[in-house]
């Protein structure tokens, strides 16, 4: 059964996912510019994302994704990708307008209107 998450959970979580696709160290500024949020408020995040098992926050300031908190930053990942290109290629939404508001949508849908869009795109060559 999947853990409860929040959008600000899935947010972090995702984000630190994709600095990590990007670099070898994840440190809380890169998640503070990603993101455009305080360090403090990162911090506080990571102590909470850390306390629910998703995260490793080293006392050298490295932070790293635990298996549980990787497979939910993925999905998330996955989902704003879906959603961008149903949105920005096949909707001609703007880019800057289908990304963000991809970000939104990611945390409302449903695993079943997420597969409905996924077969939609391979349908029409969307990949």
């Amino acid at each position: 059964m999947k853990d409860k998450t929040t959008r600000s959970i899935e947010d972090y979580l995702e984000a630190i996912y994709l600095i990590k696709q990007k670099k070898q160290t994840v440190r809380v500024i890169d998640v503070a510019k990603c993101l455009s949020v305080k360090l403090p408020s990162v911090t506080g995040a990571l102590k909470r994302l850390s306390e629910k098992g998703f995260v490793i926050h080293t006392s050298y300031g490295e932070i790293e994704l635990t298996e549980k908190g990787k497979q939910i930053g993925k999905e998330t990942w996955e989902k704003h990708k879906l959603l961008f290109t149903l949105l920005h290629k096949v909707l001609g939404v703007s880019e800057g307008t289908a990304y963000k508001e991809a970000c939104l949508i990611e945390h409302l849908i449903s695993k079943e209107t997420e597969e409905k869009i996924k077969q939609f795109l391979e349908k029409h060559n969307h990949k």
